[in-house]
Formats: C-alpha cells, structure tokens, sequence
C-alpha cells in the first residue's frame, strides 16, 4: 500500500510500504502424516505395477498363501508359460502377435473345457443346463472379465472398468450368442437354432430392470465406486440369480413363454 510522508522543508512524497509477511507456520502432525501416508501409498502401487511388468516367472514362492496359489494356478499357467512368448521380455517384445492370438486360442479351449467339464458335473448332480448356465457357466466366463476390472481399477482407472464389463456382456449378447448360430444354420443348410426357456422373456424383463437398478444405484452414490455400492451390486446379482433359478424351476411362472 501507499503511505504518504510530510518531510519538513520538502514536498510531500509518497512512499510504498510493504506489510510483513506472516510467518512460516509449522507443518503439523497431521499433513506430515498424511503426506507420508500419501508417499507409501504412491511407493505401494509403484511396487505393484512393477511386479505386473516383470516376466512371468515359475519360482517355487517362500510364503504359504502363495505357494497355494501356486499350486492351484500352476495347471493353466504352466501351457500359456510353455507355448506363449512373454512380451514383457525384451528379447519377446516382437513376438506379441502370437501371444495375442495364443491368448485367444488358448481361451477357446478352457472355455469349451469349462463347458464340457460343468455339463457332465450337470448330469452327474442332476442340475439342469439352463440352471448350470445361470451360475457355473456365467461366473467362470465373467473370471476374465473381473481380472481385467480390477487391473484396470487399481490402476485408478474407473470409468474404464464399468465400460469393460457393460462391453463384455454386449458383446457376448450381440457376437458371442449370434455367430455360433449363423455357423451352426450355415453347415446345417440354414436350418434354425432353437432355444427354449421356461421364464426366458421374464429373465430378460427382470434384465432390464437389473440395469436400471444399477444406475439408480451408481446415481445415488454420487457416480463415485464404494463398498456401499459393491455391496448393492452383490446384493442385486444375488437376487436376480435367485428369481432366474425359481423361473427355470417353475416355481415362479413367467405369463409369457417362448
């Protein structure tokens, strides 16, 4: 600010005053804490994505919870190790179509395995198909989904985890259910595929109203991920898992069949 100051025998001059600076104050305890909280925080997921970026190594492990992991993991580890080039080597880099369409290959074959294997436990049991698909079929083929959703998650990439599981099950409605349809009516001279549902068009009205539950549900947390809602999420599925099986048990009757 200005202050003006009379000298005597002179003209007035006016003078800049600059106001004292308030001191430095002390870091309290509570921003050191957090900022340390902040750093290991940063130095955790740092270590995390490091370990993701390192080949894939099979080294007996040195704690028990992993060794278990290992042991259960080590069958479907084992072939991709043997046949597919690991990218993330150097010396691997050049070779990633082949892991990529290996990848794809090597799916084809757990899934069609996962089928056969989860038909004969069916028949074995005495559990129907349509219910064997409800559960088995649809938590084994959303694995890889749900891996990829929380790699990406932890990674803070959110947005990109919602758009891959909603992808994934339009994609599995739209290609994956058409296109082995089209291959099955061309090698039979296009004789058509029937499917038969006992409360097949109520499980699709009960789909839809899935879907809107779900973004009421993601619209009343705020558009923000919680445990809350993960729980909500939970609590739905298990709902919806519960009504399907009545309605393909005819414990429930759909007033509309297909």
């Amino acid at each position: 600010y200005l202050e003006k100051i009379e000298l005597p025998n002179s003209a007035s001059v006016e003078v800049e005053v600059t106001p004292p600076k308030d001191p430095p104050r002390p870091a309290q305890n509570g921003t050191v804490s957090h900022g340390i909280e902040a750093a290991d925080g940063q130095t955790t997921e740092a270590a995390v994505e490091e370990d993701e970026d390192q080949p894939l190594s099979l080294a007996w492990p040195e704690t028990i919870r992993k060794q278990i992991t290992y042991l259960l993991i080590l069958p479907i580890v084992f072939p991709l190790w043997a046949s597919l080039p690991d990218v993330r080597k150097e010396t691997s880099k050049m070779f990633f179509p082949i892991t990529f369409f290996g990848s794809i290959s090597w799916i084809a074959i757990f899934s069609y395995l996962m089928v056969w294997w989860a038909h004969q436990v069916g028949e074995t049991i005495g559990i129907t198909e349509e219910i064997m698909g409800l559960t088995i079929l649809a938590a084994g083929t959303s694995i890889p989904d749900l891996i990829t959703s929380v790699i990406v998650a932890r990674k803070g990439l959110g947005d990109m985890a919602v758009s891959s599981s909603v992808g994934s099950n339009i994609f599995d409605i739209t290609v994956g259910l058409p296109l082995p349809w089209l291959l099955y009516s061309f090698v039979n001279k296009m004789s058509p595929v029937k499917v038969s549902s006992n409360g097949l068009f109520c499980a699709i009205v009960l789909l839809f109203l899935m879907l809107l539950f779900v973004i009421f549900s993601i619209a009343a947390c705020k558009w923000k991920m919680s445990k809350y809602l993960g729980l909500f999420m939970f609590l739905l599925y298990f709902a919806f898992l519960v009504v399907s099986v009545m309605l393909e048990d005819k414990i429930l009757v759909c007033p509309v069949s297909i």
